[in-house]
């Protein structure tokens, strides 16, 4: 009998992922056996930038796209989509309160080439948990359950696509609030870099 939340595994997961967590007082396993799902938070971040939200894709092996699980989905390097990704990173938050806080943590990440899209993702998790001082007892499915408790299954409850509101959408700081109205529910670095160690305390 399923007793653990599911969750899926994001490319440095939106804010509402971690408040998610942390209803769950992190009691969860990580989706391993989903089939790769197209234009999702599995590879892909929203961050702040002067003209509003700018996604952050990360691309995958041609035919990673259809009926590959999670586990097996490669991430492509033919584009220099680290360089970029960090550089964006760097731009759209050198001003804020905390980036250099953390920069050199994170730069690694945009430096080394990992294999698999969920090896990439589960080493950020776990690197954003550290610095918010929490420690997820992480442990994973071991075959794909269709059918869950609709308040224990959150992989498709994170969507981009949904209309709902976020969890979690009580404004702070951000960078480029002059230009800006509040952005809601960014990736989880966007509250760090802008709150730092306040971050815990807002979710």
């Amino acid at each position: 009998m399923q007793s653990l939340a599911i969750f899926p595994l994001f490319y440095l997961p939106p804010v509402s992922y971690f408040t998610a967590l942390k209803a769950q007082d992190f009691n969860i396993q990580l989706e391993k056996h989903e089939h790769f799902p197209k234009q999702t938070n599995r590879n892909r971040a929203s961050i702040a930038s002067p003209n509003g939200s700018l996604d952050l894709t990360i691309p995958v092996i041609k035919g990673s796209k259809m009926h590959t699980p999670i586990k097996d989905v490669k991430i492509s390097y033919d584009l220099k989509w680290q360089r970029l990704h960090w550089l964006s990173l760097q731009t759209c938050y050198r001003s804020s309160a905390y980036f250099e806080f953390y920069e050199d943590g994170l730069a690694p990440f945009y430096q080394k080439k990992f294999e698999y899209l969920f090896d990439y993702n589960l080493q950020l998790l776990e690197w954003l948990c550290k610095q918010l001082k929490v420690s997820p007892a992480l442990s994973f499915n071991e075959e794909y359950e269709k059918e869950l408790p609709l308040d224990l299954d959150f992989r498709n409850k994170f969507s981009s696509k949904k209309t709902a509101p976020a969890p979690q959408t009580k404004s702070y700081f951000q960078v480029f609030s002059d230009r800006n109205e509040f952005i809601p529910n960014l990736s989880m670095v966007d509250l760090l870099f802008n709150q730092g160690p306040q971050s815990k305390l807002y979710l």
